[in-house]
C-alpha cells in the first residue's frame, strides 16, 4: 500500500516518472567517458531503474490499446534496445565482435522460450493447477520462431559459398527480407486476421476467450481499475521511449565494464551476448511474471514468444543492413552445442505450445533447458 507521503506527491512526481528524465540527464554527463568504478556504480543503478520505468509505462501503454497489441509495444522496445547495444558493440570491437549478434539473438531466444515461457507457465500452473493458453496462436508463433531459428541460426554453419559459419551477401540478403516477411505475417495474424489467438483465455472454462474490454490491472501494485484516458497513455508512451533511450545509452556506457569482467573472469566471449540479452529482457520478463502472477497466462506467452520473434524477424535484419558500412564481419551459424540445445528447445516446445495446457512438469522443463544453455555459456 502506499504511504500517506507517497500520496501527497504529485502526480508528476512518481518515481516511474522522474526514472526516465534523471537517467537522461546521467546519460548526457557520462556519455563518450571513461568511467570511474563508482560512476559506474550509480549508472547501473539508473539503468536498473529505467528498465522498470520502461515496463510500468508500457504496461499503461498495453492496457490503453489492449490486447494483443499491447504484448507488440514492449516486444518492440526491446527490441530497439538491442539492436541498438548490438550495433554500437560490435562498431567498438570490430572483428572480435563477429559473433555478438548471434550470441545475442540465440541468448535472446533460448531465455524467451524456455525462461520466460517456462517460469510463467511454472506461475500459472502453481495457481491453478493447470496453465490455460490459446493453443492456436501460441503455436503457430513458436512455428514462425522455429523456422526463422533455423534459416538464420542453423542454415549458416552448413553453406559452403563462404568460409566459416557465415552467409554470402546474396544468402544474408535472403534471411533479412524472410525474416521481415514472417515477422510482417506475425504482425498480421497478430492485430488483424487472428486476433482471437491470442487473447487471455477464460479460465474459469477450458474453452473460451475473456472479453478483450474487461478490466485490465493497470497499477504497478497490481490493482484494478479503468483503462487510462488518451493522455495518460501518450504521456506514458513519451516516458516509455525516454526510457529506452536510458537504457541503450547507459547499457552501452557500462558495456566496457562487463566486458572487463569477462575477459577478467576467463569466460567466452559469447557471455557478452547473453548479457546484453539479458539485461533488455528484463523489462518484458517483469511484465511476463506479473501477468502470469495475475494468472493472464496468454498474456505473459505472447510477450515472451513475441520478443523471441522480434529479436530475430527485426534484428537479424538491422544487423544485415549495417554491415553495409560495418566492416565487421557477420557470424550467424551456431556450434554443435548450441544447435542441439535449438533442437531440445523445439522439440519439448512443441510438445508444450501446441495443446493448449501446461503443467509444472513442462514449466519445469523448459526452466533446465534455459538453465543448461547458461551453465553452457559459462563453461562450454
Amino acid at each position: 500500500m502506499s504511504t500517506s507521503a507517497e500520496r501527497r506527491l504529485p502526480a508528476w512526481a512518481g518515481w516511474s516518472n522522474v526514472v526516465p528524465v534523471l537517467a537522461i540527464v546521467l546519460l548526457a554527463f557520462t556519455w563518450g567517458r571513461d568511467l570511474p568504478a563508482w560512476v559506474v556504480a550509480v549508472v547501473a543503478v539508473f539503468l536498473f531503474g529505467a528498465v522498470l520505468a520502461a515496463v510500468h509505462h508500457a504496461e499503461v501503454v498495453a492496457h490503453r490499446v489492449g490486447e494483443p497489441f499491447g504484448s507488440l509495444v514492449l516486444a518492440v522496445a526491446v527490441t530497439v534496445i538491442e539492436v541498438a547495444l548490438i550495433i554500437t558493440m560490435m562498431t567498438a570491437k570490430g572483428a572480435k565482435g563477429a559473433g555478438l549478434a548471434r550470441d545475442t539473438v540465440f541468448a535472446a531466444v533460448m531465455i524467451t522460450c524456455n525462461g520466460i515461457a517456462g517460469l510463467c507457465l511454472l506461475l500459472g500452473a502453481l495457481k491453478r493447477g493447470l496453465a490455460l493458453f490459446n493453443a492456436d496462436g501460441t503455436s503457430t508463433v513458436f512455428g514462425a520462431i522455429i523456422t526463422l531459428a533455423g534459416l538464420t541460426l542453423v542454415l549458416p554453419t552448413f553453406t559452403t559459398s563462404q568460409p566459416g559459419p557465415e552467409f554470402n551477401d546474396t544468402q544474408l540478403t535472403f534471411a533479412a527480407l524472410a525474416s521481415i516477411a514472417v515477422y510482417g505475417l506475425f504482425i498480421s495474424a497478430l492485430t488483424v486476421r487472428h486476433r482471437p489467438d491470442y487473447l487471455p483465455v477464460d479460465t474459469g472454462s477450458e474453452a473460451g476467450v475473456r472479453d478483450q474490454d474487461a478490466d485490465f490491472t493497470l497499477d504497478e501494485h497490481g490493482y484494478q481499475g479503468e483503462p487510462p484516458t488518451d493522455r495518460q497513455a501518450l504521456i506514458s508512451l513519451a516516458l516509455l521511449l525516454c526510457a529506452l533511450v536510458a537504457v541503450v545509452g547507459l547499457g552501452k556506457g557500462v558495456s566496457p565494464t562487463i566486458e572487463r569482467g569477462v575477459d577478467r573472469a576467463g569466460l567466452p566471449a559469447s557471455v557478452v551476448g547473453v548479457v546484453i540479452a539479458l539485461m533488455v529482457l528484463l523489462p518484458e520478463s517483469i511484465s511476463a511474471v506479473r501477468s502470469a502472477y495475475r494468472d493472464e497466462v496468454q498474456t505473459s506467452l505472447n510477450l515472451a514468444l513475441g520478443s523471441a520473434m522480434a529479436s530475430i524477424g527485426l534484428t537479424i535484419p538491422a544487423i544485415a543492413v549495417s554491415t553495409v558500412w560495418l566492416s565487421t564481419p557477420l557470424i550467424l551459424g551456431l556450434d554443435a552445442s548450441h544447435m542441439v540445445l535449438l533442437a531440445m528447445t523445439v522439440a519439448v516446445g512443441t510438445l508444450t505450445f501446441v495443446r493448449g495446457r501446461a503443467t509444472l512438469v513442462q514449466g519445469g522443463a523448459h526452466l533446465v533447458l534455459c538453465a543448461g544453455y547458461l551453465i553452457l555459456a559459462v563453461s562450454p
